[in-house]
């Protein structure tokens, strides 16, 4: 494996690892009138192969964005960590998929169950991403911060851009 290879590798096996921290995220679609709109959705799959589905009703705004233009941006944020990925989106129906996705939370936004007609799934496909990762977490960000304040240093973190 030759040296940029393995930097990829190690850019994607970071991305993997600051995935698993988020729960929630934006997802920005274009709209009929080209206006972006942000949606607040749950991943589903804390395994990250490239793809990431969601749950979502058939009749939200996001659905009718993607069919127009499937081009989407799906980002997270954590007190620590933040990261971005452009790819495609597309709606699925899918019920044996739903069926390995549902969970209780999921329960809490549509009471009828899996069964319910108006759930799809959106399964977003990444082309490219880009993370921010501040070392030490939360009081190291805080450290870091407080110091750039006061002596002018940059503050240090891990970024990097990727194509998936």
């Amino acid at each position: 494996m030759n040296e940029t290879a393995t930097d990829d590798h190690d850019a994607q096996e970071k991305l993997r690892e600051l995935l698993k921290k988020f729960r929630f995220a934006m997802v920005t679609t274009r709209a009929q009138d080209g206006s972006l709109q942000a949606h607040p959705l749950t991943v589903q799959e804390a395994e990250f192969d490239g793809d990431l589905w969601f749950v979502i009703a058939r009749h939200a705004s996001a659905v009718r964005h993607i069919q127009a233009d499937p081009r989407v941006g799906v980002s997270f944020s954590s007190n620590d960590a933040w990261l971005s990925l452009t790819g495609r989106a597309e709606v699925v129906t899918d019920a044996a998929k739903l069926e390995q996705l549902w969970n209780p939370a999921i329960e809490a936004w549509f009471p009828q169950g899996p069964g319910d007609p108006e759930i799809v799934l959106l399964r977003f496909d990444a082309e490219g991403g880009e993370y921010w990762d501040s070392p030490g977490g939360r009081v190291a960000t805080l450290l870091a911060f407080v110091t750039h304040k006061v002596t002018g240093e940059r503050l240090e973190g891990e970024n990097e851009k990727l194509d998936l």
